[in-house]
């Protein structure tokens, strides 16, 4: 159906209008404590799709036990994607990207490894992404309960999650490891947050710039800086196979799109797709638009174009 130029889909009007969302009053105006259990659980509530496998497991990291939760589709390939949640690096868990990891999950075929890394403030730059560092290593060690190539593993992430996936990216790229393929639905880039998207959209759209500055305050911590802070001057030669979702209404548009035409000019294989009417985590609210699983299943078939092979689990360590 198609939709005005100058507001978003009207599938989000009551969530836009309702004053009580989490991300419009960050901390020190709310308890962390408080905006932590809104935000997780407005975003746990989406509908999760049944699959034939959901796997709880614990994998050693630099900090501690890492949570990780595997989803697995029926057939599986031998392929897998390590998925990074979204939430501003301060909020979110395996239960608040459920239904997007089982819909991924799905509509790829491979199996989807997510990963609960530590938080911000609690645990700045770069907690998240060496957590998530370590859940790779152990999946390419084949300690997984299920039989997954080393060498087809993608990396994914929405939102805070998708700066954590490039990140990955970026690191397997200097130590010589393989993935095959980077998917990032309106990643989180750029700490200076003054992108003409940023401005145009700093309040009144799910996202606030007062979050923002927030997120990335406690994601900095003592004052990381340089290009594996700040993705926006990182070099992305040698990168894998990208695809970047972006959102009309949606304070980190320009970013991801930044990103797409510097990995263009570093000739890379990316596919830029922006979804018209969105706001920034539409991809997680299919209780609202279709659109949310269109986005989910555009990443997962280009993932799922790169082969396919077969995967194979012990039923005993599977939970309904």
């Amino acid at each position: 159906m198609p939709m005005p130029d100058d507001r978003p889909d009207r599938a989000f009007d009551a969530l836009l209008g309702d004053p009580r969302m989490a991300l419009r009053r960050p901390p020190p105006h709310v308890a962390l404590a408080d905006l932590r259990r809104a935000a997780n659980a407005f975003q746990a509530a989406a509908p999760r799709p049944p699959i034939a496998a959901v796997i709880d497991a614990v994998v050693p990291g630099p900090g501690g036990p890492i949570p990780v939760r595997l989803y697995l589709p029926a057939p599986a390939s031998s392929g897998a994607i390590l998925f990074c949640h979204g939430g501003g690096f301060v909020f979110g868990n395996l239960e608040t990207h459920d239904a997007m990891c089982r819909t991924l999950a799905t509509a790829s075929g491979r199996v989807v490894v997510a990963v609960d890394y530590r938080l911000a403030p609690e645990h700045p730059f770069p907690a998240a992404r060496d957590d998530a560092a370590a859940v790779l290593a152990w999946l390419r060690r084949g300690e997984a309960s299920v039989d997954l190539a080393p060498g087809r593993v993608a990396v994914v992430g929405d939102s805070a999650g998708g700066h954590i996936a490039l990140g990955i990216a970026l690191r397997c790229r200097d130590a010589g490891i393989a993935l095959d393929h980077i998917g990032l639905l309106y990643p989180l880039l750029d700490p200076a947050c003054n992108s003409a998207s940023a401005v145009a959209f700093a309040d009144g759209y799910m996202l606030t710039a007062s979050f923002l500055d927030y997120a990335w305050a406690a994601y900095r911590g003592d004052g990381a800086a340089g290009p594996s802070f700040d993705l926006t001057l990182a070099d992305l030669g040698g990168l894998p196979a990208t695809t970047i979702v972006t959102a009309q209404f949606d304070p980190l548009r320009d970013e991801g799109e930044a990103l797409a035409r510097k990995m263009q000019a570093a000739d890379g294989d990316i596919v830029l797709q922006h979804y018209a009417g969105m706001i920034h985590g539409f991809a997680g609210l299919p209780q609202m638009t279709p659109v949310a699983d269109e986005a989910i299943a555009f990443i997962a078939r280009r993932i799922s174009a790169l082969g396919s092979g077969s995967a194979v689990w012990p039923g005993s360590a599977v939970k309904p």
